[in-house]
């Protein structure tokens, strides 16, 4: 018995020390710029119910869900843009984790763009030592 009070004691002591260390490195992040990207969004989400879920933290300067270029469906996530960095940061803290259209999110910073280099180029269709080619749009031609 003695044990298990003592057991509960370092438990909850220790636990305040977590949460203390816990809530400085929540709240020293801070974010480099004032867009961020948006997870786990439903695929029936739009621009507008996006915008309207962000506009109560400041600003809104653009609000963007990405979509598929083929089929025009949402691929899951967008991105929101605010005026200041201090209003991202305000709506990074109060939208992630919570529901939108029946979905949990996410809100992280969203990152630059990488560049990628420009596919290789190939000459075109060089028999090859068996003597066939290939041609892209149909396959194997002889």
């Amino acid at each position: 018995m003695a044990f298990a009070s003592s057991f509960r004691r370092v438990l909850s002591s220790g636990s305040s020390v977590l949460q203390s260390q816990l809530a400085t490195v929540r709240f020293s992040s801070t974010l480099t710029s004032p867009k961020l990207f948006v997870s786990g969004l439903s695929r029936l989400t739009t621009d507008e119910r996006l915008k309207e879920a962000f506009s109560s933290f400041g600003q809104l300067l653009d609000a963007k869900v990405i979509t598929d270029r083929m089929s025009g469906r949402s691929k899951g996530f967008g991105f929101v843009t605010y005026a200041t960095i201090e209003e991202a940061e305000k709506a990074r803290e109060g939208m992630n984790a919570k529901f939108l259209d029946g979905w949990v999110i996410f809100v992280d910073p969203a990152k630059p763009r990488e560049s990628r280099p420009p596919p290789p180029r190939q000459s075109e269709s060089q028999p090859s030592e068996t003597g066939f080619r290939t041609n892209k749009t149909i396959g194997w031609c002889g």
